[in-house]
């Protein structure tokens, strides 16, 4: 066997300078092992010829092909760049290719669940997609031996893969048509002959030729004859390899047809992709259209489409609180209408009001109704609800008339206190900020302008505080300012409920909570975070301040689970208690970095050496402060982050912690052995190594014991929290803590100098944890003060970006990791109820 006993790394190496040595093998794609490109470049970009699954060992080639369906699938990876022309499987021994073409309609099956971890084939996902193809693959795969069929091996590889370039192309479906329109932005339309200002003064756009070309077939041709409702609803249409017009009444406008600058620039660019698209995705697309802008737009609107199995819901929740003939006793204006989705299911034209920014979605929404959407033109139109005026002639509320753009019926409504109250303004508002999570972690700039560049802010800013940087929130207090007494059911994050943001928003938006239901934000488009988003119902004519609400939860499925709680008063953070215990930097074995006080920020939660990142916090760590230190990180990280508790504050706790001693020691051999302590002896001596030199075999003498000895209780620890006036020793109650100055040198509550008592779960994980100590310390050119960081990291190596591997060739170390895994989540189960009895969280 060619490739017999080398690790996966190696033997992706040797495959790609033994068989593809003038192709390049270096590029990294995701989660797939290996991929194939050629050398160069060309004005698209490089076209990948290859996507392969690597395997140590003697594998069966169905199972490699199906582990690398999956991690595309997973990932969705041909939705963010062109697929390939093969994939291929290989192991030490043999490579298989089969034309992606031939397998790719896998990826597009419904109802199927793509979020299994591919490499387990016992999933009934793993078995199902294997059903699928195996036919597939048996009729399609070449198989080669890499001794015995080298020369048909390489002549494959020269006749066939070398010359795949544009062999294959891409369906265009509801996941990728916006990528490949950004992609067109910057190919095809530099190339359309035509001043765009003008047309922007017609309201048309680039889009509207982008999906011009979109429906046309691989002859360049209109494909869509058949399709009367798709022809009407373009603005523009591809003929005679050109643009027209297709609207009458700005056709008169732009009655040339519009050409192209480079027609083989063009060609070239479509090659990749099979139009139109798949008959199923048509109407989505053009649907959709609202989507198919520039990516900065995008994130400046922050507008998220709505399921309509959730304005199915919402429309239900509606119903349940004002009743069943609620769309004839009351008016409703969606005020944030995009093309008007949200709308959809309601049946009385006369008492529903939509507006837009956009006066390209005021069109969509006009082209529908002349297609039978159930609206009237004249209570549909372009108003920027942050900029606009209401009453531009007078600035009142209750006097306002001429010179609007709203509606005069709708201006009646807003002035009469008795239909006011029968006002429903209904809407997903636009979500965005002005920070992202590359602001957070120091990688991007604040998005300028986000909210800033809108008049309300100004008049807003002083009456809601922070809350002002969320367009959701603008949204809001504005409807709040200018509607009192309305009856608000919006889609939105409940962080205007629990936001550490939005403490004075909740002191000026005082309203009365009628109930509510959350699903899973990545059930809605181009939206990727856990988290929850929810409808809520609010009439603002009771004036309450938010304290608890209780929210319905569905699963993606539109299946109920139970209901969850959200709070708006809550007590100090949990930030506010751990950064009473600092020390000095000088006096420290590791350091705390820490940010937010809710799960989203949980991967930002370690101890490690170093200095403080962008917008970490810092806590040095010494024998004082150590336990207090194990608390927060086990806190911070015990309990499983999802999309339910993601924005969920975690507390200053209450005092009974400080004489539970086992919660004290479960939390010290909780952070002792999470992945989250990344202490390494790389940076700076290892002070937290868990075990003696004897219990694990080791080859010489550690740098330090303090971790034994604090264990052993051989360090004197001088319980001393001292007033700084009275120089007594005290014990700071959550009460009494603020009072305290942060000088004061904190050290842990309760501890005697005695050797600690362990749980029999704690004494289960430093079990596992001697046993993999005692592996490591068994090897060759080891570091003997290796924490456990640097013991993962000796195992399972680093990829190509430095990033540290998953797993490890390496099937005892696998077993011992696993069992110190599994012994921890046990510890944490036993740890979690404590959570909530101190206080740490809210149920």
């Amino acid at each position: 066997m060619k490739y017999k006993s080398i690790r996966e790394e190696e033997l992706k190496n040797k495959v790609g300078a033994d068989w593809f040595k003038t192709f390049d093998t270096t590029e990294i794609i995701g989660n797939i092992d290996f991929t194939v490109f050629p050398q160069q470049d060309n004005l698209f970009g490089r076209t990948p010829l290859l996507w392969a699954e690597a395997k140590t060992g003697n594998f069966d080639v169905p199972s490699m092909f199906v582990q690398l369906i999956l991690t595309i699938g997973k990932a969705r990876t041909f939705d963010k760049t062109l697929p390939p022309a093969f994939l291929g499987a290989f192991d030490f021994k043999k490579i298989a290719f089969v034309p992606y073409i031939n397998i790719q309609d896998i990826f597009y099956i419904n109802d199927f669940n793509w979020n299994v971890t591919p490499s387990n084939h016992e999933t009934k996902e793993f078995k199902l997609i294997k059903e699928r193809i195996e036919a597939i693959l048996k009729a399609n795969t070449f198989e080669f031996d890499y001794l015995d069929d080298d020369k048909e091996l390489n002549a494959f590889i020269k006749n066939n893969v070398a010359k795949a370039t544009t062999a294959n192309k891409l369906k265009i479906d509801k996941n990728n048509f916006i990528p490949i329109y950004l992609r067109w932005l910057e190919i095809v339309k530099p190339i359309i002959d035509v001043n765009w200002d003008d047309l922007k003064k017609a309201n048309i756009f680039d889009n509207d030729f982008y999906l011009a070309d979109l429906f046309v077939d691989d002859r360049d041709t209109q494909g869509i004859d058949d399709d009367l409702s798709i022809r009407d609803n373009l603005f523009v249409v591809f003929q005679n390899q050109g643009y027209r017009i297709a609207k009458e009444n700005i056709r008169q406008m732009f009655d040339a047809t519009i050409n192209l600058k480079n027609k083989e620039t063009y060609l070239q660019f479509w090659k990749r992709y099979k139009r139109p698209p798949i008959k199923e995705f048509q109407d989505y697309v053009i649907e959709r259209r609202d989507l198919l802008v520039s990516q900065d737009i995008r994130e400046r609107k922050g507008a998220f489409f709505t399921p309509r199995k959730w304005v199915e819901l919402s429309q239900k929740y509606l119903t349940d609180y004002l009743g069943e003939n609620w769309q004839d006793d009351y008016y409703i204006w969606d005020c944030a209408a995009g093309t008007g989705n949200l709308l959809a299911g309601l049946t009385n034209k006369y008492n529903i009001y939509a507006s837009t920014l956009d006066q390209a979605d005021i069109n969509v929404m006009h082209e529908r109704i002349d297609h039978g959407a159930n609206l009237l033109k004249k209570n549909v139109f372009q108003f920027d609800f942050l900029n606009d005026e209401f009453f531009p002639s007078t600035g009142g509320v209750s006097e306002g008339r001429g010179g609007s753009k709203l509606p005069q019926s709708l201006q009646d409504i807003i002035n009469d206190d008795a239909k006011r109250k029968k006002l429903v303004i209904y809407i997903n508002p636009p979500y965005a900020e002005a920070t992202t999570a590359k602001t957070v972690t120091g990688t991007g700039e604040n998005k300028s302008g986000v909210t800033t560049n809108f008049k309300i802010n100004d008049q807003l800013k002083p009456k809601i505080g922070n809350a002002s940087n969320e367009i959701f929130a603008l949204f809001m207090a504005n409807i709040y300012e200018k509607m009192p007494g309305c009856i608000l059911g919006q889609f939105s994050t409940l962080k205007f409920v629990n936001g550490s943001n939005f403490k004075k928003f909740k002191d000026y938006f005082l309203a009365d909570y009628c109930g509510g239901f959350i699903v899973p934000a990545d059930t809605f488009d181009n939206v990727k975070g856990k988290f929850p988003i929810g409808f809520t119902i609010w009439n603002t004519t009771f004036k309450s301040k938010i304290k608890e609400i209780a929210t319905d939860i569905y699963d993606k499925n539109g299946n109920y689970n139970s209901t969850k709680k959200f709070y708006g008063e809550l007590p100090n953070t949990i930030n506010k208690w751990i950064v009473m215990h600092q020390s000095k930097k000088e006096l420290s074995v590791g350091t705390l970095f820490y940010r937010g006080n809710d799960f989203q920020n949980q991967n930002f939660i370690y101890i490690d050496f170093g200095s403080t990142q962008a917008h970490d916090s810092e806590l040095y760590i010494n024998d004082k402060n150590l336990i207090l230190c194990c608390i927060y990180l086990t806190i911070r990280h015990c309990i499983e982050a999802t999309w339910l508790n993601d924005r969920d504050q975690f507390l200053y706790p209450n005092d009974d912690w400080q004489t539970d001693t086992e919660f004290q020691n479960d939390c010290l051999t909780f952070a002792l052995f999470h992945g989250q302590n990344k202490i390494s002896n790389s940076e700076s001596i290892n002070h937290w190594l868990p075990f003696t030199e004897q219990e694990v075999n080791a080859q010489e003498k550690f740098a330090s014991h303090f971790m034994t000895d604090f264990i052993k209780g051989k360090i004197k620890i001088e319980v001393q929290n001292e007033d700084l006036f009275t120089n007594e020793v005290v014990i700071p109650t959550k009460e009494e803590s603020h009072n305290i100055s942060n000088k004061c040198d904190s050290s842990v509550v309760g501890m005697t100098n005695q050797p600690l008592l362990f749980s029999e779960e704690a004494t289960a994980v430093f079990d596992a944890g001697r046993e993999l100590w005692k592996y490591y310390h068994a090897q060759h050119d080891i570091n003997v003060n290796a924490s456990l960081y640097d013991i993962r990291a000796h195992f399972q190596g680093r990829n190509e970006k430095g990033r540290m591997n998953t797993k490890s060739d390496d099937a005892h170390y696998m077993t011992l990791i696993g069992d110190l895994r599994k012994s921890l989540v046990i510890l944490a189960d036993k740890i979690k109820p404590k959570v909530y009895v101190y206080e740490f969280l809210k149920e």
